[in-house]
């Protein structure tokens, strides 16, 4: 974990209210894993010195880039949308432990809309090509399945509306697949909702299911004891940090 002045190279609009953040960081994008997050702080929020979490959507070592996928949420964000290019930011990462990149069987990743985001990082890091199970409310919630399509991936949607592949939650067509039989490891990333009901399926169906927890943070390093989460060991139940100790869990050991 580094604290780094990473400078804004660009800042790419998808859909409306989503972009993606390219900074120049070469100490972070030579660490970073997928899963992990960087804890950023806005230069035109000094008033507030409390840095915003985002999870790293991917990094290139080579040209030491590192790559951010949000959406204007808040005040945080809305500054951050607002930045020139060549403005420094105060970059903290990576931080957190990543996803494992050992599959037992067939990845599928299930995303809830900028859930999606730490997916990709891990869709170009896995040894093996799955499926990815995006969902969102509406289609201008499903982020970046082409490059999925691209790297080999199949691609499932479910759109709550209607507009965008199957009808529904993303559950959906997660069932469906999981009903086939196939051996798969699950891997997911969006609201406590999405993964607790991704997690009951890993354990309905005897397999893996890693989720990364999303929680208000302050530090980001594991002092401050704002973003713990009730988990089960095998010495009985204790409260572990998201930050450090996550944000990925295994589902049997989240208590909901």
């Amino acid at each position: 974990m580094q604290d780094v002045a990473a400078k804004l190279i660009s800042i790419r609009p998808l859909a409306q209210g989503y972009s993606v953040l390219t900074l120049e960081a070469p100490a972070i994008a030579a660490e970073a894993s997928p899963g992990q997050f960087v804890h950023v702080r806005i230069p035109t929020l000094e008033a507030s010195r409390l840095r915003r979490p985002f999870s790293i959507y991917d990094a290139d070592p080579a040209t030491g880039r590192l790559f951010v996928l949000y959406k204007v949420v808040g005040l945080g964000t809305r500054h951050l949308a607002a930045l020139l290019e060549g403005t420094a930011l105060q970059v903290l990462g990576p931080i957190g432990t990543p996803f494992p990149l050992t599959p037992e069987g067939t990845p599928y990743l299930v995303g809830g809309g900028y859930g999606v985001a730490p997916l990709w990082f891990l869709a170009t890091r896995l040894p093996r090509k799955g499926i990815l199970f995006v969902g969102g409310r509406t289609a201008a919630d499903i982020l970046e399945t082409e490059r999925f399509r691209e790297a080999g991936w199949e691609v499932r949607i479910a759109t709550q509306d209607g507009s965008l592949g199957t009808q529904g939650l993303v559950t959906a067509p997660l069932d469906v697949a999981l009903n086939e039989g196939q051996k798969a490891e699950l891997y997911a990333c969006g609201p406590d909702g999405m993964l607790r009901a991704v997690g009951e399926r890993a354990i309905r169906h005897g397999i893996k299911g890693w989720l990364s927890l999303d929680k208000h943070m302050v530090c980001g390093v594991g002092a401050c004891l704002a973003c713990v989460q009730r988990v089960r060991t095998s010495e009985g139940e204790r409260l572990a940090r998201v930050c450090v100790d996550g944000p990925i869990f295994e589902a049997r050991e989240i208590v909901w």
